[in-house]
């Protein structure tokens, strides 16, 4: 794990660049494909999908290692070909674990973060699950286990194959000629995130596209049908936590509300999207017909609020920095407080974007609750060995306190308009 957290510090700052020629290039052309409250809730779920996998939370029922040991048919040599055939099978695995995603209702529950976006962009390509604690991934990798590919070598190229599709998440490159038929493509993807009724669950490869080719799951993108992205049911929010558990809370109040047993079980393992007749009628939600005409989520927000957007996300980023920077030489405990409290800080700056009127409560008391236990987490550590970072993280908190404050005693101010929920 401390290899992981070492390449993130490296991996992030190139995520970040590429982000700012993207948007550069998009100011300078007029085809702008970020927004701001969008860009914001993008990079807070990256953050959220960091913290949950330097954590490790996640419970593995089914393991590599043990697979490898029960199949393993072939000892390949440690070679190029080797790695060529792990890569090859990991990209396989991803396939099929990503097919699954999109095809059962429960594992749906997985993804939505993904898709959730309402633009296409490498910012998008951030938006990473926090809510897939089961670990069953192995089970995919029974051909990487058949060529006796070694743990470790999964575990280096595991972290590349993911980072490997970053690229793609954009709409300012176009058809890439006989690459089409080789590789993932900007243009195979914005399909694959499109919610026109012909794009929906295509396109599910992750490196090479042989794999829908393959399978039947292939579509190229149409000229005369331009994607619309985000997903059926939206999410309306830019709060990733409440987007990473908002499927799961959909099929749970259905299968309460059902009245009919079998549907109670059956429920989860259903085609994604899929509910009990009976509550369709009593319990309607809303679901884009037709995806030319949707409207996009948008609240209306002052200035002011942006500068606190900004404010929020950039100390955000500091306490993040700060955590990756010393994870491999503090106690897992005070990872664990640390990261809890970054957690809940995200879901607070982005309920306060949400424009609920509970957030600046919640935001005072959350800040104020971290302030005592950054004092006091393990015999004041931070204050003893960080005393610097330690001043600037109990900044950070105060002033969230006060900004709090004023919006909540000056929230119909012109300058503030906090609560006037447009969209």
């Amino acid at each position: 794990m401390d290899t992981y957290v070492s390449i993130l510090l490296w991996v992030i700052p190139g995520f970040m660049v590429m982000m700012t020629f993207e948007i550069l290039y998009g100011h300078f052309t007029n085809k702008q494909t970020y927004t701001f409250m969008d860009t914001l809730s993008s990079l807070s779920s990256g953050i959220t999908n960091i913290l949950k996998d330097s954590l490790g939370l996640v419970v593995v029922i089914l393991s590599y290692p043990y697979i490898l040991d029960s199949i393993a048919f072939f000892d390949l040599e440690s070679s190029i070909l080797l790695y060529f055939v792990a890569f090859v099978c990991i990209d396989f695995a991803s396939y099929w674990n990503h097919r699954l995603n999109h095809k059962v209702n429960i594992f749906w529950n997985r993804h939505i973060i993904h898709h959730s976006s309402e633009e296409f962009n490498l910012a998008c390509a951030l938006r990473q699950s926090i809510s897939a604690w089961i670990g069953f991934g192995a089970l995919f990798l029974i051909p990487a286990a058949f060529f006796g590919v070694p743990p470790e070598i999964i575990a280096l190229l595991a972290p590349l194959h993911l980072f490997a599709q970053f690229w793609y998440h954009t709409q300012h490159i176009g058809k890439l000629g006989f690459l089409e038929y080789i590789i993932v493509t900007p243009s195979q993807h914005r399909v694959h995130h499109a919610i026109n009724p012909i794009y929906i669950d295509k396109n599910l490869s992750a490196i090479f596209c042989i794999w829908d080719r393959v399978f039947g799951t292939f579509q190229e993108e149409l000229d005369d049908e331009p994607p619309v992205y985000g997903v059926l049911k939206p999410v309306n929010t830019w709060n990733p936590l409440l987007i990473n558990f908002q499927h799961a809370f959909n099929v749970i109040q259905d299968a309460y509300n059902t009245s009919s047993l079998k549907d109670k079980f059956r429920i989860w393992f259903m085609p994604t999207g899929w509910r009990p007749t009976d509550v369709i009628d009593k319990f309607p939600r809303n679901i884009i017909k037709d995806p030319h005409t949707r409207s996009k989520y948008g609240p209306n927000y002052s200035f002011f609020l942006k500068f606190v957007a900004v404010f929020h996300f950039v100390s955000i980023n500091f306490l993040v920095y700060f955590f990756l920077s010393n994870f491999s030489i503090v106690e897992d405990d005070f990872k664990l407080l640390f990261g809890i409290i970054i957690f809940i800080a995200v879901f607070g700056f982005t309920s306060l974007l949400d424009l609920y009127k509970w957030a600046p409560y919640f935001e005072m008391i959350r800040s104020f609750m971290s302030i005592l236990v950054l004092y006091y987490i393990n015999d004041q550590y931070l204050l003893t060995n960080y005393n610097s970072e330690f001043t600037l993280m109990i900044l950070y908190f105060i002033l969230s306190i006060i900004i709090s404050t004023i919006i909540i005693f000056y929230k119909n101010h012109v300058l503030i308009r906090f609560g006037n929920k447009i969209t």
